[in-house]
């Protein structure tokens, strides 16, 4: 059966994971990494994972929720949930504040008569670089899962506080 995207990001994250407990040196892991995203079926993604152990750590045991999608054999189930919340509260300033100057810059060009300069491109280029920068670090680094964990936390001393004046 042919492999889907969120196959194949799947077998990456469980690779950066081997990685990080060291079954992987960066040579290999690099090598796997790029058959991953190369591949397309279940088969290609699966030999990637033959030789690493079936552990789901710790902190996705924990925040993991089940999803729609399938999960491969020896594959730790994915939570997107904290992803897409994670990726909207990075990107949306940016997507409320672009329209506008993009906005802005319409209503002078049409009150002018004439198409004055793209100066919105100062602000979304930059700005937009930045956000994918911090976009394609944050996911390889794990942060919306931490973002999660530090909002449950945040939660539950909220629960606690709320049950002491009871």
């Amino acid at each position: 059966m042919r492999a889907a995207d969120s196959d194949r990001q799947a077998v990456a994250d469980r690779l950066r994971v081997a990685l990080d407990e060291g079954r992987l040196d960066l040579h290999e892991y690099d090598e796997r990494l790029q058959r991953a995203y190369g591949a397309r079926t279940y088969g290609e993604l699966d030999v990637l994972l033959t030789d690493l152990p079936a552990v789901t750590p710790r902190a996705e045991a924990q925040l993991s929720v089940p999803t729609a999608a399938p999960v491969m054999a020896g594959t730790p189930p994915v939570d997107r949930a904290p992803t897409g919340r994670w990726l909207l509260q990075v990107w949306m300033p940016y997507l409320q504040v672009v329209p506008v100057t993009v906005g802005v810059w319409v209503i002078s060009s049409l009150s002018s008569g004439e198409l004055l300069y793209f100066w919105p491109g100062w602000v979304a280029g930059p700005w937009g670089m930045l956000l994918l920068l911090r976009t394609v670090g944050g996911l390889n680094a794990g942060e919306p899962q931490r973002w999660m964990e530090k909002r449950e936390r945040r939660r539950e001393r909220k629960r606690a506080k709320r049950d002491r004046r009871r």
